[in-house]
Formats: structure tokens, sequence, C-alpha cells
């Protein structure tokens, strides 16, 4: 496999270290972001040469154009990138200040859209390149409890794939990885949890928090499987535009597509009804 450079952002733990480690077990050499000195070292020490730190906050658009250029001079063209960086937010909607949800959009979605955004200049010059961003198994459904988090990687699902159609043309392929449940810390010390201060959301949601923070842990996903999958669709020559990771999500996530087909087809005949006799068709 011919050797790449790659750029991932928060490789601190999780998914994000797990994608950095089998890209470089491939040979692959591969610059990190990470929030503080001590991250940056332990990441640089994994493989000493083929692996290089960044400390980079992703909600500072200028210092994340301004890392990607640097690594672009400094250790090559970037074959591939994923936005990584995100965090969990857990709490019914009713009961998560916007204050929250609006972190948590900054952080999820324009974090990531200010990665693949400085990224994609310089591979449209080269006429190739692969950008991929993590969502969710959360972006394509929702659960209780979760609104502000599947409401932001249901926006970035939807960056993603138009991007996808805009730079086809340039030999640039985008993915969206949706993983499901992974043995990592995000639903556990990553999660930011919300109080809950409404009474008559505790019966729904109660136990739908303490199920989730006692499976923390013992997740289904092999985050070094994802990894290996993630590089197995490097190599291929039509990557996918989504990769759902995880037979919990392949389940969910059907179940879900399952239910907005049979609510188009419920009420068909009512959708038709809002057409002009003659119009432009899209």
């Amino acid at each position: 496999m011919q050797q790449q450079k790659w750029l991932i952002t928060g490789v601190s733990t999780g998914l994000g270290r797990a994608f950095a480690q089998a890209a470089l077990a491939t040979g692959h050499t591969v610059v990190g972001t990470v929030r503080s000195e001590e991250d940056l070292r332990a990441f640089e020490g994994l493989k000493p040469g083929h692996t290089h730190g960044r400390i980079l906050d992703v909600t500072d658009d200028h210092a994340v154009s301004n890392v990607i250029t640097e690594v672009e001079q400094s250790i090559g063209p970037l074959d591939v990138v994923i936005a990584n960086a995100g965090y969990g937010l857990e709490g019914t909607f009713e009961e998560t200040p916007l204050a929250e949800v609006r972190r948590q959009f900054e952080v999820n979605v324009f974090g990531a859209a200010a990665t693949l955004r400085a990224a994609l200049p310089h591979m449209r010059r080269r006429r190739r390149g692969h950008l991929m961003a993590v969502t969710s198994m959360g972006g394509l459904m929702a659960v209780p409890g979760m609104s502000a988090y599947c409401g932001s990687k249901f926006a970035l699902e939807g960056i993603l794939e138009a991007l996808g159609k805009e730079v086809a043309q340039f030999g640039i392929h985008v993915t969206a990885i949706e993983p499901g449940s992974f043995r990592t810390d995000w639903a556990g010390r990553s999660m930011t949890r919300t109080a809950q201060s409404i009474d008559d959301y505790d019966e729904l949601f109660t136990p739908i928090r303490e199920a989730r923070q006692k499976a923390s842990g013992n997740q289904l996903g092999n985050p070094a499987k994802a990894g290996e999958a993630v590089v197995h669709i490097t190599t291929v020559d039509q990557p996918p535009a989504h990769l759902v990771l995880g037979s919990d999500a392949l389940r969910l996530v059907a179940a879900a597509r399952t239910a907005v087909d049979e609510d188009i087809r419920a009420w068909e005949t009512l959708s038709r009804t809002t057409d002009f006799d003659e119009g432009a068709q899209l």
C-alpha cells in the first residue's frame, strides 16, 4: 500500500486514537490534533517519525486553517483528513440550555466544517484526496435525551452528502463515518450531561441515562476494528459516502429509515396535494 499522510482531529482517546493507530500500523504518517501538551507528547510517542501532534481547538476557525496550511508545508500533502473531534451532550430538549446546544454545534458541526474546508483547497488543486467526518448512528436516527447531539450529527450528515456531490468532479471522496456504540469513554467521562430539572421527563429518561452509564466500558463495538475498517475504505476505488460501523448501528439505522419510509408512503396522497397543477419538477 502506498504510504499516505493523514490528519485526524481529536486523537487523544477513543475512535480518533483508534483511527490513528490503524493508519500507523499500515505505514502511514499521521498528524493528530490534541488539546494539551501532555496529550501531544503521548501521541508523538506512539511511533516517532510517523506521528506529529498539533495542539488545536477546532472551534477556532483561523487556528484550524493555519494548522492545516502549516502541515501541508512541513509534513507534506495530505491524502486523508478525518474530522473526528466532537463530544456527546445528553439531556432532553426542554432541559438543555440553548447555550449548551450552541456549544454542541460549534464543536460537532462548525469544528468539522472548518477542518474539511481548510483541507479542501489543497486537495482540489491536486485533484485527489479523501475527506471524512465522524458523525454517528445518531446522524441517521434519533433517541430521546440526545436531541442536541443528534441534531448536530444530522446537520453534519447533510453537509457531507452535499459536499461529496460537489467535489466528486475533482477526484475527492467524502465519507460520513457513522459508528454505533463503541468501547470508548464517549458515554462515560467524555459525555456532557445536563441536569434533570423537569420531573415529567424522569419516567422516560432516567432509565435511558442509567442504561447508557451502565453499558459504558462494555459496549459491543471494537475501536481497533473500526480503525481497520476506515483504513480499508481508503484503499478502494469507490469508497462509500456512508460507512455505518457496528451491528447495533446497522439495526437502529435500518429501523429509523423504515419508519421514515412508512411515513412517506402513508401520507403520500396528502403530500401531493400541495403542488400547483403545473410547475417545474426538480
